[in-house]
């Protein structure tokens, strides 16, 4: 039987976040579970606040904003725009955090919280032809340079980045170092998931894959260490007077991709993986869904059609297929 856990929801980052936390390992001298999850929800505010887009004041908006092509820059920003650099090379351009005013285009200028997702059935028969997306020609991210030495980010003016998934991936794992002394614990940054602790190998947290259309969810997988991440079309998915958009574009054309993969769910070691490797299978299309092999992962494409890779077989608690699913990730 699972230990008791301090579990509390909050908004942040545009988006829903669950954090579970146990006791700890240390014994009652450390903070109790109440007190490391508010200290992790502190640490994600704090983190928002810095690192949006979406806020005017944030140090991410003054970088973008700055006329200078060499700015200086806080450790937690320069780690960001790392992890940035990183996934944009781990998929080949396919993840290209320069998108800024071509998000903006498309109508993701703000943060779409509050916003109820069109249909994404309505989407899908309106599509153009999928194709894979492909990478931008410029590639403006190779032109950007982090100086951990002197404390600087240094680009081309007017090239605007944008922290995304990355940046929900990459605190979900920051959160996780926080709790590596917890007997358990579970990090949910809106279908990036860190889970650890030793209570939590011994008896895994159930993760549910759900489905965006309103029906049963597609299964639930045991997961008792590492990271969950799910990337899909169908979370922030609006209409305009031209089409169906969302927030995944293809870095080639600067619009929304249609590629034949609805969503994702990828297995990793760290979030900031598994979020990486899920978006670049999705806009890599169904030929690269053996970027999953190693960590397991699901592919819902287009057609209803599901496909589980590698090792997440041997995780799944209950299989259950429909006509087009999609999956969304929480801890139940």
């Amino acid at each position: 039987m699972a230990l008791p856990e301090h579990d509390i929801e909050f908004h942040a980052m545009g988006c829903l976040l669950r954090v579970l936390v146990g006791p700890s390992m240390d014994g009652a001298s450390a903070p109790s579970p109440t007190q490391a999850a508010e200290a992790v929800k502190s640490t994600i505010e704090s983190f928002d606040q810095q690192m949006s887009r979406f806020k005017a004041d944030s140090e991410l908006t003054s970088l973008n904003n700055d006329p200078r092509e060499t700015v200086p820059a806080s450790a937690l920003l320069r780690s960001v725009v790392s992890a940035a650099i990183w996934a944009a090379e781990e998929s080949n351009g396919l993840l290209d955090p320069t998108l800024v005013t071509e998000l903006e285009k498309v109508g993701y200028a703000n943060t779409l919280r509050n916003m109820t997702p069109a249909p994404l059935a309505d989407a899908l028969i309106s599509a153009p032809p999928s194709r894979a997306a492909a990478p931008r020609r410029d590639s403006q991210w190779r032109q950007i340079k982090v100086d951990n030495r002197n404390g600087t980010i240094s680009r081309p003016v007017g090239v605007r980045i944008d922290s995304g998934g990355v940046g929900k991936g990459l605190i979900a794992d920051a959160c996780a170092s926080m709790l590596s002394d917890r007997e358990r614990f579970c990090v949910n940054a809106s279908g990036d998931l860190r889970i650890g602790g030793r209570d939590a190998a011994a008896d895994p947290y159930r993760v549910t894959i759900e489905d965006p259309f309103g029906g049963d969810h597609l299964a639930v997988i045991r997961v008792g260490h590492g990271a969950v991440a799910t990337s899909g079309i169908g979370s922030r998915l609006w209409e305009t007077d031209y089409g169906f958009a969302h927030h995944l574009l293809d870095p080639s054309t600067g619009e929304p991709a249609w590629t034949g993969v609805v969503q994702v769910t990828a297995m990793a070691p760290t979030a900031l993986e598994a979020e990486t490797r899920a978006k670049q299978v999705l806009l890599g299309g169904p030929r690269s869904s053996h970027l999953l092999e190693l960590d397991g992962g699901l592919v819902l494409l287009d057609d209803g059609s599901v496909e589980m890779i590698g090792p997440v077989a041997q995780a799944m608690e209950r299989r259950h297929l429909r006509l087009v699913h999609s999956a969304e990730k929480d801890a139940a």
